[in-house]
């Protein structure tokens, strides 16, 4: 039986003539500049691509994030382990 996880954060996306994009569920934003994006979400890695891309509301608190620019693309990816070289380094 396959193995189910658990969302913290309910996770929704909003993507209004490709040019808003809203999101909620967001925990972080690793990368971005005016071609990507890329957010943290329980259910993965969220990566939005573009033209002119701009952060205009990021919380993390609440999980908001809000996009604006010439969106072409949004695509997820699965959860990388976190922590970087140090933290496998030192288990």
């Amino acid at each position: 039986m396959p193995e189910q996880k658990t969302v913290k954060t309910p996770h929704t996306l909003v993507l209004d003539n490709r040019k808003v994009l809203t999101a909620t569920g967001v925990s972080n934003v690793n990368n971005f500049d005016d071609e990507t994006v890329t957010a943290c979400t329980d259910i993965g890695e969220l990566s939005v691509k573009g033209a002119e891309l701009h952060i205009e509301k990021l919380n993390v608190e609440t999980g908001e994030l809000t996009l604006s620019g010439e969106i072409t693309s949004v695509s997820y990816a699965e959860n990388r382990p976190s922590g970087g070289f140090f933290s496998r380094l030192l288990k």
